[in-house]
């Protein structure tokens, strides 16, 4: 099985410096369960007779199920950065629900998952063993993996929820749209009052509106940070829909652990410009 061509590496920090480490792949879930899962993905890395490797990345809103022998986990969204050590040789095979996805199979607000993990029986019961047992079982092998595991959700499609695909567009206007800067935009841009934009994300994505709209910003700023370009710091506080410069520094500090300055330095060759 062939990955999906897809390079997108926003959230991924120090992304160029990751690909030395490991390599992730992508696979694209079964045509009915497009609306439920985003696609399926897996790390791969041999780090034998080499130092240990901290991959840490700002997550986007959607919730994970990842395959990993004795940490299998269902991982809602952390607010911060999150840090994976991969050390030795190893694997994860994963799942990255819509994020409005999960929900109708869990049946509980998203927001009880947030800076939460809990385990695959919690909510597919005693069947989640055999299914874990599988996935590792077939671990370097994409094909069976992705086959196994769109039997698995095949199996269990949920009634139809008609906010599923509604949540998944407004995330998705959020991705494209990056003039969408305030939630009563985006509350305008689909009709809705605020409270009933609040209601749905706390309930189908577990972070609220502004939230996600910070995120994907402070995305795209490490992005275009990392991409080593002299940067129009101004600007780019604008563009990512602050007043100034020392909003924009405060929030990228508080999900990043890092001012705009601190993060730049920590890129090989990067060049900073005088932006604390």
């Amino acid at each position: 099985m062939d990955p999906v061509a897809d390079h997108s590496t926003k959230g991924i920090l120090h992304a160029d410096a990751g690909r030395l480490k490991y390599k992730l792949s992508r696979y694209e879930p079964a045509d009915a369960l497009r609306i439920y899962i985003q696609h399926y993905w897996a790390v791969e890395w041999d780090l034998r007779g080499q130092e240990p490797y901290r991959q840490t990345v700002l997550s986007h809103p959607n919730v994970n199920l990842v395959f990993e022998p004795e940490r299998t986990r269902i991982y809602g969204i952390w607010e911060k950065t999150s840090t994976q050590l991969l050390e030795g040789q190893g694997s994860v095979f994963a799942v990255k629900f819509n994020p409005g996805g999960f929900y109708p199979f869990w049946r509980q607000p998203l927001s009880a998952l947030t800076r939460r993990s809990i385990a695959l029986s919690d909510v597919f019961g005693a069947e989640a063993g055999l299914l874990e047992a599988d996935i590792l079982a077939a671990a370097g092998d994409a094909a069976a993996q992705v086959e196994r595991i769109n039997r698995f959700f095949l199996a269990r499609l949920p009634d139809e929820d008609e906010n599923v695909e509604l949540v998944n567009g407004i995330v998705a206007a959020l991705v494209t749209d990056l003039d969408i800067l305030k939630v009563e935009q985006l509350a305008d841009r689909f009709d809705l009052s605020v409270r009933t934009l609040q209601r749905l994300f706390d309930r189908y994505v577990g972070v609220n509106p502004k939230g996600v709209i910070q995120r994907f910003r402070l995305h795209e700023a490490a992005e275009r940070i990392e991409q080593g370009e002299a940067v129009d710091w101004p600007k780019l506080s604008l563009d990512m829909g602050y007043f100034d410069q020392a909003h924009f520094i405060k929030d990228f500090k508080a999900y990043l652990g890092k001012t705009p300055d601190e993060y730049m330095r920590s890129i090989p060759s990067a060049k900073p410009d005088s932006l604390r």
